[in-house]
């Protein structure tokens, strides 16, 4: 079982950057095309999975860690318990940097929805594209 800590950074609502630099770190290492977490890392990164500051970290990222980062949490959604995000997932914020750069290839939405059940991946929920 594992139990959330309270960080005091999260209270201002920002991303912790050094946290997300770490992930963006290791799945720059992992490289493949899905970039996959053991249960250690799941729980120490599980505060990035359902942070809304993912759109401001993620603009200065290069395409490719954009696209390890939306594999890594559409997968670890699945995988790991406390990773569901719904229509706050990550995946959104980063599917919508990616569409705005021009490099969000309909290779990478097949592979979302082939690997996910949550509705609302990749381009989140009706009401929030009106």
């Amino acid at each position: 079982m594992t139990v959330n800590s309270f960080d005091p950074s999260d209270l201002d609502g920002s991303l912790n950057t050094s946290l997300a630099a770490q992930l963006c770190n290791l799945v720059e290492q992992l490289g493949d095309d899905e970039p996959v977490l053991d249960e250690k890392q799941a729980a120490h990164f599980l505060a990035l999975a359902l942070h809304p500051g993912w759109h401001t970290y993620a603009a200065k990222l290069s395409d490719e860690v954009i696209c390890g980062l939306v594999r890594l949490f559409t997968r670890s959604e699945m995988k790991y318990a406390g990773w569901q995000a719904g229509d706050k997932s990550p995946v959104i914020a980063l599917v919508k940097i990616l569409k705005q750069r021009g490099a969000f290839e309909s290779a990478l939405n097949r592979w979302i929805k082939s690997h996910t059940d949550n509705k609302f991946l990749p381009h989140g929920s009706l009401k929030d594209l009106l």
